[in-house]
């Protein structure tokens, strides 16, 4: 899987991990920044990695600030995004089960190694059920038609 990986400085070091625990896997990872713990804006890496999701260049994107929060959001900017904050598994699989979420959001500063693999794992070996989640996802996607 081609994998998008963005950070700030908050959450640069958990990303650098990410890296290497992601190619280890066999995905081809896209590394968008930042590339030092200088302080930065995350919502330029939130873009860019949704700009890369959003045109297909990559089959899904992981975005990394303090609280994964405000990457998530900078994210969601970009239409065709669907980023979630993630704190466990359990978050990652109803997000790719239930709302086809193509981008999750780490916590750099509340997370440890250990659960942001099992979040990955999780969130990128989990499905998208379709059905009646579908017409919920279409009804998302409709929105950023409102956006002006």
């Amino acid at each position: 899987m081609r994998i998008a990986l963005g950070s700030d400085h908050a959450g640069f070091l958990l990303k650098e991990y990410v890296r290497g625990y992601l190619a280890g896997q066999g995905h081809d990872v896209v590394d968008v920044g930042t590339y030092n713990e200088e302080s930065c804006d995350y919502p330029d890496f939130g873009a860019a990695v949704g700009r890369l999701v959003a045109s297909s260049d990559v089959d899904k994107g992981v975005v990394v600030c303090g609280s994964g929060l405000g990457i998530s959001i900078a994210a969601n900017k970009v239409a065709g995004v669907r980023a979630v904050q993630v704190m466990d598994p359990e978050m990652a699989e109803m997000a790719r089960r239930h709302n086809d979420a193509n981008v999750v959001g780490l916590a750099g500063r509340y997370i440890g190694i250990a659960r942001a693999e099992s979040i990955l794992d999780v969130f990128l070996a989990t499905e998208f059920e379709g059905g009646r989640h579908q017409r919920r996802v279409d009804k998302i996607t409709a929105l950023e038609s409102e956006r002006q």
